[in-house]
């Protein structure tokens, strides 16, 4: 069985029922992956692994061990599915959700196949997101400047 096919499975049971896999790859979060030329200790014991799953729905960051990064053990990042990834480069390319995450070159493929399905869900762009609401304002009314004349209703 594929790698691809053992993550999508693994997967399965933290999506909600009737989302569809889309793309799924390993990610690592931390420090840079080439840092491992200098000490392999930095990179094993800082990273986090992760596996990003693309649904119809979601895109959801599943956490996974350090021995067994192939084994989600929690969700860490359920987002929506709006998210357009940046196509890595190089041997460890960068992607960007709410941290930075590395990708190895085996999984380019599949984030530029997440890509290409969002283009296909939303061929006319994506959906503009209405304004986020103004921030609450606490404390006294804001005062007028000094010498400033006195405002005038009506």
């Amino acid at each position: 069985m594929a790698l691809r096919d053992k993550l999508a499975r693994r997967a399965a049971p933290y999506l909600e029922p009737g989302e569809q896999i889309q793309a799924v790859f390993l990610a690592q979060s931390g420090p840079s992956p080439y840092w491992i030329l200098l000490s392999v200790l930095i990179v094993i014991f800082a990273a986090g692994y992760s596996i990003v799953v693309v649904t119809d729905r979601a895109i959801v960051v599943l956490r996974a061990g350090r021995m067994t990064p192939t084994f989600p053990k929690r969700v860490h990042l359920r987002g929506p599915r709006t998210v357009w990834f940046a196509q890595p480069q190089g041997l460890w390319g960068k992607v960007a959700l709410d941290r930075r995450y590395w990708v190895h070159k085996r999984f380019h493929k599949d984030v530029a196949a997440a890509n290409q399905m969002l283009q296909v869900m939303y061929p006319h762009g994506l959906p503009s997101a209405p304004p986020p609401p103004p921030p609450p304002y606490y404390g006294p009314p804001p005062q007028q400047p000094y010498g400033a004349p006195p405002p005038h209703d009506g």
